[in-house]
């Protein structure tokens, strides 16, 4: 079952300005100018809002056009499925944003830019946020998350909600990345047959095929980052604690965060600076205040000079393309430094992990569960959602199982000591083996491949994961995690990732805005039915 809620798009273009009859001039010469500058795929976020500013564009037109585009791409042709649902006020948000604009109100560089988001977060409106199961199909809270919130002050227009691996890719380790019961399979818009990764599988694939100025992502250890790498995307997980995590269907307290994921470094920081603050019922963002910032400020080509690059090469990398990055960085003036981590005990560090996301998703999803306005969801605990599956298997369990839910399930709590244990072994040893890269070779970034090639997707046999991949230190301490198209692969998009220290997330766009501006590495898809079709 899948939901949609496209508008009328054809009523919608015809009479783009039905509010108001003054204002339909402006719509009809804003639909002009967009034309002039090519397709809405060629934009950038941070185009579309210079567009805006300076009365180029205006939102309805933008939303208009990517309304279009969803029903274009993801509904019908290539059909992603990267979109479960838009929303019906869409065009009436970003009417709204166009009026302020003309009453000489501008909220800044994301006034009016269309934005899509997983369906794991909550948007106040008649869209459930299901987190890809139908046991949350009711699931209407008519509560935005306090980032959201944010997003929206900042004049952002919530356009839809994005497909996912369903429950963040937590149910089960047999699972496929990208299926969820509520949308269906995501496709990668480079090859069709191949995955989107997961779990921001539909805001990764979204993103890359244009459906949205920007997208929005969850990460508890490589949501963003493999979703945002195998689709040729930016993709950024702040530090843990910069974003509220409140309203977002959880795993892990101490690993979720959210974050944009877009198609260039510049728009990424945008987002993240509408997106970053404290939140007083989210302990975990209690310094967010004293170091969040204007992220999109100070991006240089210039950047790498003064900053020394640690390099983790894995193993099993692709050679040329990372040697051609490290040659990028050192054109840009960038210091490289080669980093052994080879006494870090990765096996550890994964095995209290695992226990950690046992642990606490069968705790924090309980508490979600409970904090629902009454009446939505009868589900009360992870073995409620066990018990729904089961007796719903013919549209749940009809690929993979959910050994790892009923696995977390027998976990004992979060005053465990064999969690507390975990924890502070995981967090410890990953956080230390950064942070002693960071200082014994007085490093600012370090980078390593994000991700292997996209595998095909095959439906009841799980992921075929291929290459390395950088996310679990940054995930597991919490640091930050920046993902920046490095190339193409056999037709297949490998990103960079560039790694900092917790709260330095500013250097670390820096960094990957530099190497981007050099690289000019990312490669838009073609909606090929497989990589042999060329």
């Amino acid at each position: 079952m899948k939901l949609k809620f496209i508008l009328a798009l054809s009523c919608a273009l015809a009479q783009p300005a039905a509010a108001s009859p003054a204002t339909l001039p402006s719509t009809v010469q804003a639909n002009m100018n967009l034309a002039k500058k090519g397709p809405i795929e060629n934009m950038h976020l941070s185009q579309l809002a210079d567009g805006i500013n300076d009365g180029t564009f205006n939102s309805e037109v933008i939303t208009a056009a990517y309304l279009a585009r969803i029903a274009a791409i993801d509904d019908s042709g290539p059909t992603l499925n990267a979109v479960i649902a838009t929303f019906p006020d869409a065009l009436d948000q970003a009417r709204a944003m166009d009026a302020e604009l003309r009453a000489g109100i501008n909220r800044g560089p994301m006034h009016g830019i269309p934005i899509l988001v997983k369906d794991n977060v909550e948007v106040a409106g008649p869209l459930p946020t299901t987190a890809g199961s139908l046991a949350l199909a009711g699931n209407i809270t008519n509560r935005d998350a306090p980032f959201i919130a944010r997003l929206r002050a900042a004049g952002a227009v919530i356009l839809g909600k994005t497909n996912l691996s369903e429950w963040a890719n937590i149910r089960s380790r047999s699972s496929t990345s990208g299926w969820s019961a509520v949308g269906g399979l995501t496709k990668n818009p480079h090859a069709l047959d191949r995955n989107s990764c997961g779990s921001s599988s539909g805001s990764g694939a979204a993103a890359a095929a244009a459906l949205a100025a920007g997208t929005i992502g969850t990460e508890t250890d490589g949501s963003i980052t493999c979703p945002a790498g195998v689709n040729g995307m930016v993709g950024f997980k702040p530090t843990v604690g910069l974003v509220s995590r409140r309203f977002v269907v959880p795993i892990s307290h101490s690993q979720d965060t959210a974050g944009p994921m877009t198609r260039s470094v510049r728009d990424a920081a945008i987002m993240l600076t509408a997106m970053a603050g404290s939140d007083p019922q989210d302990p975990a963002t209690a310094d967010a205040d004293r170091w969040r910032g204007n992220y999109a400020t100070d991006l240089s080509i210039d950047s790498l000079k003064a900053m020394r690059i640690g390099v983790l090469r894995a193993p099993n990398a692709n050679a040329a393309l990372f040697d051609a990055a490290i040659a990028a960085l050192k054109a840009g003036g960038a210091e490289i430094v080669l980093l052994d981590a080879s006494k870090i005990d990765r096996q550890k560090i994964g095995q209290g992990e695992f226990k950690v996301l046992l642990t606490e998703l069968k705790a924090d999803l309980a508490s979600y569960l409970q904090g629902l306005p009454d009446g939505l969801v009868p589900h009360k605990t992870l073995g409620d959602i066990i018990a729904f599956n089961k007796a719903n298997a013919d549209k749940e369990l009809q690929y993979f199982g959910q050994d790892t839910f009923e696995t977390a399930d027998k976990e004992k709590g979060l005053d465990d000591p064999a969690y507390l244990e975990a924890l502070a072994t995981s967090r410890g040893l990953a956080t230390d083996a950064l942070n002693q890269m960071f200082a014994s070779n007085t490093v600012d970034i370090i980078i390593a491949q994000t991700n292997g090639a996209a595998w095909v997707s095959t439906l009841g046999k799980g992921d075929a994961f291929s290459g390395p991949s950088a996310s679990q230190l940054p995930a597991v301490a919490g640091f930050p995690h920046l993902t920046v198209p490095m190339g193409l692969s056999g037709g297949l998009p490998i990103g960079l990732s560039f790694i900092g220290p917790k709260w330095h997330d500013h250097a670390v766009l820096k960094a990957g805005f530099a190497y981007e501006q050099l690289s000019k590495a990312r490669v838009s898809p073609k909606f090929r039915p497989n990589v042999e079709s060329r």
